[in-house]
C-alpha cells in the first residue's frame, strides 16, 4: 500500500467515487496488493473524483495539492499517487490511525 521514494511516498488507493462523503473506509485487498479503499464524494466523471481525491489526500497528509500526483490510474478505481515531503513512517501513522478510528 506505502513504499518509500526519494521524493515521499506513493499510496496505493481504490476509490469508490459517487459516495455520501469523503473518507478512508478501510482496506481493500491483502499483502503485497492491498490498497487504501477511499470512498470520494465527487461522480467519476471528467475527472472529478481524481480532483476530490487529491485534495482530500492533501488535507489529510498536510500537504499542499501541488504535493500530491495521480501517478497512475488516471481512468481505474485503482490509483497510485506520490505524496511529496512524507516520510514512509509518518505516513504510515497517520494510516494506521485513520484505518483503526473506522
Amino acid at each position: 500500500m506505502l513504499r518509500a521514494t526519494s521524493e515521499g511516498v506513493t499510496l496505493a488507493v481504490r476509490v469508490q467515487p459517487g459516495a455520501k462523503k469523503t473518507a478512508i473506509t478501510g482496506v481493500y485487498g491483502e499483502g503485497t496488493e492491498a490498497r487504501l479503499k477511499i470512498a470520494v464524494q465527487a461522480p467519476p466523471v471528467e475527472g472529478r473524483a481524481n480532483t476530490v481525491l487529491i485534495a482530500f489526500l492533501a488535507e489529510f497528509f498536510d500537504r499542499p495539492r501541488s504535493g500530491v500526483e495521480l501517478v497512475s490510474g488516471q481512468l481505474s478505481r485503482s490509483k497510485v499517487l506520490l505524496i511529496r515531503g512524507v516520510s514512509l513512517p509518518e505516513a504510515e501513522m497517520r494510516l494506521s490511525q485513520a484505518v483503526r478510528s473506522d
